[in-house]
């Protein structure tokens, strides 16, 4: 589904400021991955996020995604899309994301049924007819009775009357509508309070199992990298230093992955929410 290649990423090359963010870092995914992402500060994380996104791009290697196309016979394809320099807003079509801040998601001035219609128009050709029609009001009341929030009920409603759980679980129904190929999940819930933030890890886990998404997520919580999805990653220095998956996730301890990044990193884990988490 995603293939990252030997991609290197300096930031501020040649001045006193100067910080290698990706060092030649290699990831494959599956089709179907759930994979968690921990690591301490400066790890590289959000970086190969960006680095997918086409925040910024890459200085040298290759990434690389599925898409399914249709043929002429009707039928469909699996082709390899070389996505390393293309433009951000062109890679939106393969692409769902869900951002640390709850806000930078959703466009407050907006309604709800807004923004899932911008959402769900997302990488398609726009022409000049105006308005939502009533079949995809409908498709989006659908939509927002999954998130159990009574949002269904105020699609007309101004999308910065809502709290920040609010708008985060809106936030991922939007990322998720047009069932991208990748979804990247950024520290999705580290803004948010326990009880909100275990709501909306659950959303989460729901909408990837129900619609057999392949995700990335981020996490400053040991726990949930662990309790959530198929593998788990840890990066250190722009690298992936660890990589497990299976029964062998399943049975992992936040002990364990302390003493595994010390083993690996040859120092002690540094990365302050995480071991307040």
């Amino acid at each position: 589904m995603l293939q990252i290649s030997n991609v290197y990423k300096t930031f501020n090359k040649g001045t006193i400021n100067e910080k290698k963010a990706l060092n030649g870092i290699n990831l494959t995914l599956n089709d179907g991955d759930f994979v968690t992402i921990i690591g301490g500060n400066g790890a590289g994380k959000s970086t190969m996020l960006n680095m997918i996104a086409g925040v910024y791009p890459i200085d040298a290697g290759k990434i690389t995604i599925e898409d399914i196309v249709a043929t002429k016979d009707g039928n469909e394809n699996s082709v390899e899309v070389n996505i390393s320099r293309m433009p951000e807003h062109a890679r939106a079509k393969y692409l769902g994301r869900v951002f640390q801040d709850p806000m930078k998601g959703t466009a407050a001035g907006m309604e709800i049924q807004e923004n899932l219609a911008l959402a769900y128009r997302r990488g398609a050709s726009r022409g000049l007819k105006w308005g939502i029609s009533k079949e995809e009001k409908e498709f989006y009341r659908d939509k927002l009775k999954i998130l159990g929030l009574g949002l269904e009920e105020r699609m007309t409603s101004k999308v910065g009357l809502l709290s920040g759980g609010q708008r985060q679980a809106l936030t991922l129904l939007m990322a998720t509508l047009k069932k991208p190929r990748l979804l990247m999940l950024d520290e999705h819930t580290a803004a948010l309070d326990p009880k909100t933030a275990k709501t909306v890890l659950d959303l989460t886990e729901k909408i990837i199992e129900e619609n057999h998404l392949t995700a990335l997520m981020v996490t400053h919580n040991m726990k949930d990298a662990i309790r959530l999805g198929n593998r788990l990653i840890m990066m250190h220095e722009g690298r992936i230093i660890y990589d497990v998956s299976g029964e062998e996730k399943k049975n992992l301890k936040v002990s364990d992955l302390l003493a595994k990044f010390e083993e690996a990193s040859g120092g002690e884990f540094a990365n302050d929410r995480m071991m307040l988490a």
